[in-house]
Order: C-alpha cells, then structure tokens, then sequence
C-alpha cells in the first residue's frame, strides 16, 4: 500500500546481486556516474551482503537521521519544530505583504515546504524508529506542526493575498499551468476548511475537522481490536486454531487461509460480531463528513473528495463501478460455480458458498491447476537479484541506476536501513531512497512509500533533492542464504519501487505537487504498473537466478505463476466493486437511507452476490475508509490506467526507451501539478473513456492462451 503526510492545506498533499548479471547499459552508465561519488557500490551486490553497521565509524561524528544534524538525539526535533514554526511566521508576513502575482504562489509553497521537512519526517519516525524517546519526539512534532497546519489553514489575512491573486483574471491568466494549479490547490485547502465562510461558520468548520481527526482514530483503532468469545461456545475441536485467554478464546482477525470450513466461519461470524461504540463511531465519521462537505459548499461528502481527481465526480464513479459489475457478472459467477465445485469436492455436506470461502479455496484451486507453491520460486528470487532486476530495467527504460551508499552514523534508524542514490546516465544524482526492508519487532507490517522530503525549485535555481523511504517487511537472511522473496513480495518490492520513482522523476517547481503528492485515483499508477512489468518473463529473466545454482527461472514457471493470478480474479475484482460502491453509498446523499448495515446488506447481494451473514458488520472492520474516504473506487482507477499504459506502450518492448522517456515526460515529471486526465491523454495519446478504463479492466482477466500451449508440449 501508498502513504503520505496526512496534514490538510500547508501539509502535504494527501501519505542485487554480483555485477556481472547487470545489463552492458546500466554499467556504462555507472562508469559515468561513480565521478560524483566513489563511496557508491553496486546496488545486487549491497542487498545480498551483511550491512557494515557503524562499527566502521565509531568515533565519527553523528550526522542524525536522514543527516538532518538537529536530529542525532530525539530533543532535536523540538529544535527542528521550533525553527520550523519560527520560519512560518515569517514566510506568512512575507506573504501577506507581497504584491498578488507567481511570487505569491512561490511563498505559499516555501511555507508548505518548512513545515512538511519536519511533519513529513517525524510522521514516519513516530511509527518505524525502534526507540520510544525518538517516536514520543515524532509525535510532539506531528502535533505541533499540525496545531500550526489549523492556524494557518484559517489565517484570514494569509487566505485574502492567494484569493487577490486568484481574482485578478489578468494576473490568472498570466500564471503558467503548473502555478495556477498550485494556486488552486491552496485556495481549495483553505475552503474545505471553512475559512470563506463568516466567523461562526468558521468556526463550526474548525471544530468538525478537529471532531473528524478523533473520530477517524478512534474508529482506525476498533478495526483491529479483537473480539472475544466464551470457550464452551465453540467446538472443542477448533479451539486450538485461535488464542486463548482463560474461559475465552480471542479472535483478532479472519483466519482467511485456514483449511478447515468451520474455523473461517467462526472467525467470520465472531471477528464481524457488531460492536455498539464502533457503529456510533462510524456513524458519527460519517454524519460529521457530511456536515462539514456541505457546510463549506459541496452537496455531499464525495462531491468534495473526488475534485481534481480523474473521476472528478460521484456520478461518474458509480458509472464506472456500475458498468464493471455488469461486465463482470457472468464470469464472476462462473468463479462461483467453481469454488463451490471445490468446497464441494472437499466438503460434501456443506457446499454452498459463503463470504468466507473465496480466499481459500481460489488458492486451492490455483495450487491445483498451476503447481505454484512460493517455496518452489524463492530460490530465483533473492533480494539482491531483485534489486539488480530493478536496477537494469530502470537504465534501460529511463537511464537511471541505483547506487548503494554507506549512511554515515546516525543518518539511519537501525543497521540494516540501506541507503540508495538514484542516478540519471545525463543529469546526475536525483534524489535518495532508504530501503527498511527487514522484520523488526513493533515495526508496521504495512509496505509503504514515505516523502521524507519533496522536490522543488529553490529560490537559488538548485533542485531541492527528494527523500523517500521504502518500508517493507522481509525476512533477514541466514547463514546459508541471502533473503528470498516469495513471488507475491517480489511484486511488492517493484510496486513499492514505482512510488519511488515517482517521488525522484517528479520535477515540480513546487513540492506541494511533488512526486505521489498528486490525486488518489492517479497516485497508484506507477507502482501497479511496476507490478505488469514484475509480471513480465522479458523482464524476470533478467534477473530471476537460482542463488546456488545461478540458473534461471523458466519460463514456464513464470507464465504458470501469471496464469494462476487470473483464477477467480473476476470474483476478486468484483468484491472490490463491492467495497468501492459501499464507500461511494456511504458519503453520498445523507441522511443515509437506512442504517450502514442495511446498507452494506443490500449492497453485497446487489455488487458480490454472496449472501449477507446475519449479526455480522463487515464495514466496522473497513479501515480504509478512514484514509480513503469516498475514494477507494481509485485501486480500480489506477490498476485500469495502468493496464491501459502498459498494452498501449510497453506490452511489445517492456525495454522501449522512447515509451520509458514519453512516460517520464507525460506522466511521472508532473507529480500531481497537472490535471491527471491531461496526463493520461498525453501518455495514450486519446481520452479514455469510463467504457475503457472498464474494458482494460476486464481484459486483463483473459487467460494467456500461450500458457497452455506451453504447458501441454
């Protein structure tokens, strides 16, 4: 999954192997690149090796994290907070006493850019640094920082030098694209904020976003809170499966994968057991969203979510959502009928199919049919052959190489965090990636993509360098091997990768738009297009090699491992129109026609078609509608773009150079200052329409024809 600062207005926008096995290009280009720095090392060689630590460096001097130098203990961040505060007040006074015109825009940003270098950073240390003292600091910051986010976001004074600017047509017309959309953006912020409205509706709009911030924690923490059940009411012979805690047995998840039928069910019926103080809570979000949508001008809560999306409006989301489900229905019941087929052949006496059967017997069915057990394939998958796969495909698309870069002491939060300079073959050094790749206990087990710091033009002619960091959860290698990823984390690595490459080819004048900063439904573009080309056996064969043996993956393998993804995948597809039309329903018109249960009743049998389980709330445990409020139709969006870019541009040649420079200069150089659907005209080269983003969808479940012919030689 993508993560960004999660501040309104000033805050961001919604958040290896030996080199022998890289291609003649990426060397080439490394020859040039290693005279900026001779600490870099080959990117393959540096993942599959042990990290140096600082034992190497144990009287140098701390540079603190990300080698900000206030940060080498956890007090610098008040240091960094205060100075960032310190430098508002004067970016808000420059602000209000400029003259309206592109300066003004470039202060706005300035202001966005001080604030978001100590919010953005403190809100990942705050979940991933191992030491309390550093995450209670985090935590301090985020706070500050977003107590001054609230000033500002209703600074009246601060709100009138944008709205001189964006009055005076002349001067609007004036702007270049970029700044007029920047200036929008900000204007929009400071709206959905309230602040246009007269003194007490202000003021009702500020203490509604303060009410939605708690209501949504709160309700973001009962997803995950575990129900509990007396022993003696589940059967003695399934007891073991779950935790026990004296007379009770403890239920803190669906049990999704377990073989026996009636261990999912219970896990089911009692893990969705509806809890009163969630429901009031979700009710609550969801009233309170309304109120402050309409309140600050927009008839529903998804009206004013979806603006400046590639959807731009509810209606056409449903429109999509509608005509998916219709094109999917026919093969979503042919899953059906195959699953139960399965339960059938398993289970006799019981094979009607429920809500909790598709996960588990779709991976039967796959195991069955396509032989595709991970341990077979994690051998050719090590980290550092992964990481060198990566690094040829990028130089060979986008000239870029990967570097891996010893982190002076105290830059990174744990000594397995490695630290990666991105390189472009002509422009030099772009930016910088931290890969905290490895478990760890209290570690989130989320993989996800942090801004640390955005790209921007300074007032100096310099780039501001982007800082991400990669978060994943991988195994740590042994004495006998180096980590290796099953199939499923592969794909993970290169989606995760392609938010990377985002946030580092993003060349905005403003970081408020940098990189994933840009609308839901197109920030999952790049990283689920990364997933066709990790999909690809053109572009795993350049990488996928036995760790012992050196040989290669075959071919069948891979075509086997594609092929096995579209078992049941309408089905799948289908659930997801399910939860995306539930979230439309739940922030559309309100009052809400009928209690959210109801709703998530009628709207099951209606876009899954399995049947509703009594007493059971599947909503109370949907946790992305905190996140992705009225906006989770943008998985669907996204994976539709995606594919339309990928059979459009890289299906003949995933290697296209010209398609890889077209896509950096149409899509990824813009982040999100520029219109998304202007972007996705200028990669197709047409204005795709709701009917072909679904057909791109719903193509994608065909079965490669290929694959069997193979197969049966």
């Amino acid at each position: 999954m993508l993560c960004v600062g999660r501040l309104g207005g000033f805050g961001a926008r919604a958040a290896a192997l030996p080199p022998r096995w890289a291609g003649q290009g990426s060397l080439q280009a490394g020859i040039r690149a290693r005279r900026v720095s001779t600490s870099w090392s080959p990117v393959g060689a540096a993942f599959n090796v042990k990290p140096q630590g600082s034992r190497l460096d144990l009287f140098g001097e701390r540079r603190g994290l990300f080698g900000v130098p206030e940060l080498s203990a956890p007090e610098g961040f008040h240091i960094a907070q205060e100075e960032a505060l310190r430098k508002t007040e004067l970016l808000v006074d420059r602000a209000c006493s400029t003259p309206p015109g592109p300066q003004t825009v470039l202060i706005f940003d300035e202001l966005s850019d001080s604030l978001c270098r100590v919010a953005d950073l403190a809100d990942f240390v705050k979940i991933a640094h191992p030491e309390p003292a550093f995450r209670e600091a985090a935590e301090e910051a985020c706070r500050s920082i977003g107590t001054m986010v609230e000033k500002l976001n209703t600074n009246v004074d601060l709100y009138q030098s944008l709205q001189k600017l964006l009055a005076d047509k002349k001067l609007v017309d004036s702007l270049d694209p970029e700044t007029r959309r920047v200036a929008e953006l900000f204007m929009f912020d400071f709206e959905i904020s309230g602040i246009h409205l007269d003194k007490e509706k202000r003021k009702r709009a500020v203490d509604l976003n303060v009410k939605i911030l708690d209501l949504s924690s709160t309700f973001l923490m009962g997803t995950n809170f575990p129900n509990k059940i007396e022993k003696h009411l589940l059967p003695e012979h399934i007891r073991h499966n779950f935790t026990s805690a004296g007379d009770h047995i403890i239920i803190d998840g669906l049990h999704a994968e377990a073989p026996d039928d009636l261990v999912r069910e219970a896990a089911y019926k009692i893990f969705l057991y509806p809890n009163a103080g969630q429901l009031k809570c979700l009710e609550e979000l969801l009233s309170s969203r309304d109120l402050l949508a309409k309140l600050v001008g927009y008839s529903t809560f998804s009206h004013r979510a979806l603006q400046g999306t590639i959807a731009k409006n509810p209606e056409t989301v449903m429109q999509f959502l509608e005509k998916l489900s219709d094109k999917l229905s026919e093969r979503t019941l042919k899953d059906f009928a195959m699953i139960r087929e399965m339960k059938m052949k398993l289970n006799p006496q019981n094979s009607e199919v429920m809500p909790w059967d598709p996960p588990y017997y779709s991976g039967v069915i796959r195991a069955e049919r396509y032989n595709i057990e991970p341990s077979l394939y994690c051998p050719f998958f090590s980290l550092g052959a992964c990481m060198e796969g990566l690094n040829i495909l990028l130089n060979r698309l986008l000239g870029i190489s990967l570097y891996a870069e010893q982190p002076a002491k105290g830059e990174v939060w744990s000594e397995d965090v490695r630290k990666l300079a991105v390189v472009h073959e002509s422009e030099g050094l772009l930016g910088y990636i931290y890969c905290d790749f490895f478990q760890r206990a209290d570690k989130p087990h989320q993989d996800c993509h942090f801004t640390i710091r955005g790209g921007r033009l300074k007032e100096d002619g310099a780039y501001q360098l982007p800082v991400v960091v990669l978060m994943l959860n991988l195994p740590r290698s042994s004495r006998s091997s180096p980590t290796l990823l099953t199939p499923g984390m592969m794909e993970n690595l290169f989606h995760e990768m392609g938010h990377a490459m985002h946030s580092m080819l993003g060349r905005t004048r403003y970081q408020h738009v940098t990189g994933t900063r840009c609308p839901t439904d197109f920030a999952e573009v790049p990283s689920i297009l990364m997933e066709y080309f990790a999909n690809d056996y053109r572009v795993v064969n350049q990488f996928a090699r036995h760790y012992q043996t050196g040989q290669p993956l075959p071919k069948t393998m891979v075509s086997r491992l594609c092929e096995s993804k579209k078992v049941c995948a309408a089905a799948d597809m289908q659930l997801q129109v399910f939860y995306a039309t539930l979230d439309q329903i739940y922030h559309g018109k309100h009052p809400l026609r009928n209690s959210t249960t109801d709703i998530l009743k009628e709207t099951q049998e209606k876009f899954y078609g399995l049947p509703y389980v009594p007493n059971t709330a599947w909503q109370l445990r949907f946790s992305h509608l905190v996140g992705y409020g009225a906006k989770y139709y943008s998985y669907l969006m996204s994976r539709a773009v995606a594919s339309m870019v990928w059979k459009e541009c890289f299906l003949q040649d995933p290697f296209n150079r010209a398609a890889g420079e077209r896509y950096r200069r149409e899509m990824l150089a813009h982040g999100g200052g520029r219109e998304p659907m202007l972007m996705v005209e200028g990669m197709l080269q047409k204005r795709p329409s709701v009917d072909d983003f679904v057909s791109a969808l719903v193509s994608d479940l065909d079965l490669d024809f290929e694959t069997f012919l193979m197969d049966s030689e």
